[in-house]
């Protein structure tokens, strides 16, 4: 599970391990958020040089994960567990050292406590959505789309379909069934990056996406499809029922459901010369 984490409002990349049940943390996000610097990649190859002549040759050998860039690509990144960071912290002189070692004690600490209870996670979702200015009319039906989405990938789980990539193309089935464009176009339209498309969405749009992903979880459960092309064709059927359904409603109102409407924070207007 990847996930970006929070702090003192700057982003780190992390993704969750099921198996050895810990967090893997960007590196270079790290070493941005102690360092402030101009080009922490730079100042992350320097140190890595540096930390064997310290006795710590086991932090420099990290793991590599395929995490997603500022321009939406996904690049081969070094990634470090909670142990190797605060080793790598110890060698980066920062005022924040100590803030974000407590940080990243409560980041393993919350992890832990949604794995006993998982109605901790949709909490503290729901703050998350609160405190970036979301109506709360709104985050009942995203947290009711989240909810959705992980019924049928479970269902596709349980039929043979576990790769992440193929999640990716079964979606966008379902969203070029839905919506007549695939995530990546649909993204563009919204002027999107890196963003997660579904919390930049209008209402009536994630109705439909709910529409779509519900329908097609109730397909499989009845049609009960085996692997990925199985699924692939379930996944247009699910699709087509949402799309329908927005066409009829375009028809009535003479409104197109896709909208470049999203939550990204307005950008200031540019200074003139007489500001």
């Amino acid at each position: 599970m990847s996930n970006i984490k929070l702090f003192e409002g700057q982003k780190v990349r992390s993704v969750w391990d099921e198996k050895e049940q810990k967090w893997y943390f960007s590196v270079v996000d790290v070493i941005a958020v102690l360092t402030e610097s101009a080009n922490p990649g730079t100042y992350w190859r320097v140190l890595k040089m540096r930390l064997p002549e310290e006795g710590a040759q086991a932090v420099t050998i990290c793991n590599r994960l395929r995490l997603t860039a500022s321009d939406g690509k996904k690049y081969m990144t070094d990634v470090a567990d909670s142990r190797q960071l605060l080793r790598i912290i110890q060698s980066v002189p920062s005022p924040k050292a100590e803030p974000f070692k407590l940080w990243l004690a409560q980041v393993g600490a919350e992890r832990l406590e949604e794995i006993e209870n998982p109605e901790l996670a949709t909490r503290r979702a729901r703050e998350l959505y609160k405190a970036k200015g979301y109506p709360d009319d709104w985050i009942e039906k995203r947290m009711r789309s989240i909810a959705i989405r992980e019924e049928l990938t479970g269902e596709w789980k349980n039929r043979g379909v576990a790769a992440e990539r193929d999640y990716a193309i079964l979606t966008a089935e379902i969203s070029r069934a839905t919506f007549g464009v695939t995530p990546s176009e649909y993204k563009k339209i919204k002027g999107l990056k890196t963003q997660n498309l579904r919390d930049h969405m209008t209402d009536l749009e994630l109705i439909f996406s709910m529409l779509g992903e519900a329908s097609t979880t109730e397909i499989v459960r009845t049609q009960n499809p085996s692997g990925f092309v199985e699924n692939k064709t379930t996944a247009r059927q699910g699709g087509k029922i949402a799309g329908d359904a927005r066409r009829a409603l375009e028809q009535k109102t003479g409104v197109k459901v896709v909208s470049r409407k999203n939550f990204l924070p307005a950008r200031p207007a540019p200074k003139t010369l007489s500001s």
